[in-house]
């Protein structure tokens, strides 16, 4: 199988998602994209003594979008098939960043942080370490870093130009911090050539991403296998991680986008275990985790865990 490796362009680069828009790249089935993500504010830096450089979408949105890569048609891929993503590799850059207060949303407002000001944590990565640290309040805090692509998706077939910020049942912003290296993300074909677009470079986040942000940063290496699968068919995103597998669900209401996670993680366990659905449901109340994955991207996540061995 062929591997692709895609230069950080203006052309390679969108902030929405649109079935029209035109392929950078047409691959195979099995074939591996290799490339480099930005920040969230659409810059990049390969290093300190490196000046961040900005970049713009080639189809210049007139609404802020999320900068990601793509899109890339897979030969064969039909409406019903489904996309596997294999994330083989992924290398942070050495800075990130995450805010909170100072604007306006729903839960800035409950939590009485609308009219503060905001603030900004920057963060340096230590990828050898696997830390990052911050400075604040005159003290050095560091995380545990646990990298990801916030955004991985195809097109979905409705008419017109989407934003990225809300995750649908063909994948997207789904915000995931489970979707790391060694992970299968499954995502629904809804277009001829699927269509597949990948950003947003996460190096640490917490269920929820509750200020809005994880920490922001830029990928230095993404690297991923498209594998179409033409016998199976989804309709809506599930993952095989190193946690265990996952189904996932999406709602303005959390409590829709709960039962949304929890019914098709009924179905997956029918299908491994061969039990009825209530039977199904009693196992899952013993052995599923269910997990808040984002409440900040205009309709909330939840994501489902079945452990790996937690049945046997």
């Amino acid at each position: 199988m062929t591997i692709h490796t895609i230069k950080t362009e203006n052309k390679h680069i969108h902030g929405s998602f649109s079935k029209d828009y035109e392929p950078i790249l047409t691959i195979k089935s099995g074939d591996t994209i290799r490339f480099n993500s930005l920040d969230i504010g659409w810059g990049y830096s390969s290093n300190k003594k490196e000046e961040r450089k900005r970049y713009q979408s080639r189809e210049m949105e007139e609404e802020w979008g999320h900068p990601i890569i793509g899109p890339f048609k897979i030969e064969g891929a039909k409406p019903n098939m489904t996309l596997e993503v294999k994330i083989n590799d992924l290398v942070p850059g050495w800075y990130g960043w995450n805010c909170a207060g100072g604007s306006v949303n729903w839960h800035n407002t409950k939590l009485g942080l609308t009219d503060v000001e905001q603030v900004t944590l920057n963060w340096e990565l230590d990828r050898e370490k696997k830390i990052g640290r911050t400075v604040l309040n005159d003290q050095t805090l560091s995380v545990p870093l646990q990298p990801f692509l916030g955004l991985m998706g195809n097109a979905f077939e409705v008419e017109g130009v989407h934003s990225t910020i809300p995750p649908r049942n063909v994948g997207g912003n789904i915000d995931c911090k489970e979707l790391v290296r060694g992970s299968n993300l499954y995502l629904p074909i809804k277009v001829d050539g699927a269509l597949f677009s990948a950003g947003d470079g996460h190096a640490m986040q917490g269920d929820g991403e509750v200020s809005g942000q994880a920490i922001e940063c830029p990928m230095d290496l993404v690297d991923l296998t498209l594998v179409v699968h033409e016998n199976f068919s989804l309709q809506s995103p599930r993952a095989n991680t190193p946690s265990g597998w996952i189904t996932f669900g999406f709602h303005e209401d959390l409590n829709e986008a709960m039962l949304l996670a929890l019914e098709d993680m009924i179905v997956l366990i029918q299908e491994q275990y061969n039990v009825n659905k209530t039977e199904a449901t009693a196992l899952a109340s013993v052995v599923v985790d269910l997990r808040i994955t984002q409440i900040v991207n205009r309709v909330k996540g939840v994501h489902a865990i079945l452990p790996h061995g937690a049945i046997r």
